[in-house]
């Protein structure tokens, strides 16, 4: 589902690591024809050349061997971390990830809505020490009720939340899209 964040981050110049279930290619670009990213306003961020995105086997329920793997795949410590993990792996996986981390990176964290008991005021970040952009997904539309959260709709949402995390903007909630309404009988 975040297959064009991990794009978009690649295009930019970031190396990603992209710890997923199912290995999802990447079209392969031309470093001298890199153009710039559709959601960054042009900027490169200081980065030089095209990235590359690496695709890690992962199972959520299996966190020490996801950092172990991870870890193998990073050539330095990580300055961003884009997650999103299944709400009752979500401390477990993000605890054993966090040594991987540069001390300033930012985090956007991607949470379903009908995982949570109640939608959270600010943002609840399992890393304290690091900024936290909360992208809450709900299951519609905020455009149309009648239809589900489209993927669209979703990296957009995410990809506006790297960019604030990127900028250094503080701690924030993104909702993208509401909870299925529940209907009496």
């Amino acid at each position: 589902m975040l297959s064009v964040v991990v794009e978009e981050l690649a295009l930019d110049g970031w190396r990603v690591v992209s710890p997923s279930r199912r290995y999802v290619p990447l079209p392969a670009t031309d470093d001298a024809a890199v153009p710039p990213p559709r959601w960054s306003r042009g900027r490169r961020k200081d980065r030089v050349g095209a990235g590359k995105a690496i695709w890690v086997e992962a199972h959520w329920d299996r966190p020490r061997e996801l950092a172990t793997k991870v870890e193998k795949a990073l050539t330095a410590p990580a300055e961003l971390l884009v997650a999103w993990v299944h709400e009752s792996y979500r401390r477990s996986v993000l605890g054993v990830v966090e040594p991987l981390l540069t001390a300033t990176a930012p985090v956007v964290e991607v949470r379903s809505l009908v995982d949570l008991a109640a939608v959270p005021d600010e943002p609840e970040p399992v890393l304290f020490g690091h900024p936290t952009q909360q992208v809450l997904l709900g299951s519609v539309s905020e455009l149309a009720a009648t239809r589900p959260l489209g993927h669209d709709e979703i990296w957009r949402g995410v990809l506006y939340a790297v960019e604030r995390a990127l900028e250094g903007r503080p701690s924030s909630l993104h909702q993208l899209g509401e909870r299925r309404p529940v209907h009496g009988h």
